[in-house]
């Protein structure tokens, strides 16, 4: 899909970060956009931001995490517009610390957030998308985390890892079957948004806030924050996506300097070395 005017983007986790450079981008690039979020008033603000500016948009609060939510995210686009072109399943919350310390709410928040939210997507768009028969791509956010491992991001890693095998799983699976739709799978490293802030968001149902327990974690969680607040903006994320699915890529990764991080992990599989985590 190298074209983007005219045609339909749905973004989960749009009201803010990453979602909502992506969902600023669809617009400039006159697409008709579908904005998801959990957050009513961020996402309100957004969608009458973007209507003012002369997009045409549809919004509706979504928790992805609830198959029946998603489920009515793709009716309301299909009602609107008409048609999906392009999915952003976006959506996606960070739980840091010691793996056996946290919480099973903390475990359930993440998998139903960055796991369930990207299988709810797929399930809901994509039998429309494939009936429908227009070129379109799914795009999956995962993370640099998923794709390379360190220490008190059990929860986090685990899903981002499953989000980039679902997402080559899906990309297979859409050529087995001969469509026009493509996947593709976003990895970025720092990007400047609060996801490092989530628990500031968190649900009533996934229980109180765990606290870190060691100085490790909390020297960790500070550096990372630190690094990820300074990152590159959505905004500049948003261009850096458009660019790419118009070059077709499967692969989207915003900060290449990760590769010889990545490459040496790889290495060090094939080695059988002890996995190593430098910052």
């Amino acid at each position: 899909m190298r074209e983007f005017k005219d045609r339909v983007c749905v973004v989960t986790g749009a009201a803010s970060g990453i979602g909502r450079g992506l969902a600023e981008k669809a617009a400039a690039e006159g697409m008709k956009v579908v904005l998801a979020d959990r957050a009513e008033e961020p996402l309100a603000g957004l969608h009458a931001e973007l209507e003012g500016q002369g997009a045409r948009v549809a919004s509706r609060v979504t928790d992805v995490g609830d198959a029946l939510s998603v489920e009515q995210l793709a009716e309301l686009a299909y009602r609107e517009f008409g048609g999906v072109h392009l999915v952003f399943n976006n959506a996606g919350v960070l739980v840091d610390g010691l793996s056996w310390e946290r919480s099973l709410e903390d475990w359930r928040w993440s998998i139903d957030v960055n796991l369930m939210g990207v299988i709810h997507g797929i399930r809901s768009f994509v039998p429309r998308m494939l009936e429908g028969g227009a070129p379109g791509v799914v795009v999956n956010t995962s993370s640099l985390a998923g794709l390379i491992v360190g220490p008190f991001l059990g929860p986090y890693s685990a899903t981002k890892h499953a989000v980039v095998g679902i997402t080559e799983t899906l990309f297979h699976e859409l050529r087995a079957v001969g469509s026009r739709l493509r996947a593709a799978v976003l990895c970025p490293g720092e990007v400047a948004t609060r996801i490092w802030h989530s628990n500031e968001r968190r649900p009533h149902g996934y229980g109180p806030e765990q606290p870190l327990g060691s100085d490790a974690e909390r020297q960790f969680h500070d550096q990372i924050a630190g690094q990820v607040g300074a990152g590159m903006t959505p905004r500049e994320l948003g261009t850096f996506v458009f660019g790419a699915l118009a070059s077709e890529r499967f692969w989207l990764f915003p900060h290449p300097a990760f590769k010889s991080i990545y490459e040496q992990r790889a290495r060090g599989v094939l080695q059988e070395l002890d996995p190593s985590f430098a910052l």
